[in-house]
């Protein structure tokens, strides 16, 4: 939450981290169309695609954020966001800081399973992580723009991943533009008071 309180510092950006299950299901027979006062119907039967994996950066005080779709959510596929996030993203930041929760793939040795030592290094020297407390992952701010892509863009039947990541870069892109962001109002000062239990006395 001190983190969350500093002033933007476009050399040190926070960056929110965190990944979500797609299931992919496709109609079986189309649909009613919409009408005047009537919503689309669509029939209750549909075809499961399987599912795939939605990673979503999110830099709160720029207003930025990228959703990147995958088969899965492997050590990998920690490894590459990150490097992605380090040689893509942010190639100028001297430090990013980068917010997660404690998924057991969510840590440096997935670089060094996936990357060559010296490679792995070079992508950790540049990244600070900063874990939110275990059962807490709901302060990590990009929880709350999944929650927004969820309800503006994914309850719907998606039929594949690249419908899916179609969908989710329309969105972003609309997103960006507008710099929408997370009014954050928890404090470190109201996080004393709420969570007291917490804090030594």
């Amino acid at each position: 939450m001190e983190l969350y309180g500093e002033g933007y510092r476009p050399w040190q950006p926070v960056v929110c981290f965190d990944e979500r299950p797609c299931p992919l299901r496709a109609d079986t027979r189309a649909g009613l169309p919409m009408k005047p006062g009537r919503v689309t119907r669509q029939d209750y039967e549909y075809q499961r695609n399987g599912s795939c994996n939605l990673f979503m950066f999110f830099q709160p005080l720029a207003g930025w954020r990228h959703g990147k779709v995958t088969p899965h959510r492997k050590n990998a596929d920690f490894a590459e966001c990150m490097r992605e996030l380090v040689d893509v993203h942010f190639p100028l930041a001297e430090k990013i800081r980068v917010v997660l929760d404690n998924l057991s793939t969510h840590t440096p040795a997935a670089l060094y399973e996936t990357f060559p030592p010296d490679e792995a290094l070079r992508i950790l020297k540049r990244l600070e992580f900063h874990y939110t407390p275990k059962h807490a992952s709901w302060l990590n701010m990009v929880e709350i723009e999944l929650s927004v892509l969820v309800n503006q863009c994914l309850k719907r039947r998606i039929p594949d991943m690249p419908t899916l990541a179609h969908e989710v870069s329309a969105w972003q892109v609309e997103r960006n533009d507008r710099k929408a962001t997370v009014n954050w109002r928890f404090s470190v000062g109201e996080a004393r008071t709420k969570l007291a239990r917490l804090y030594p006395n």
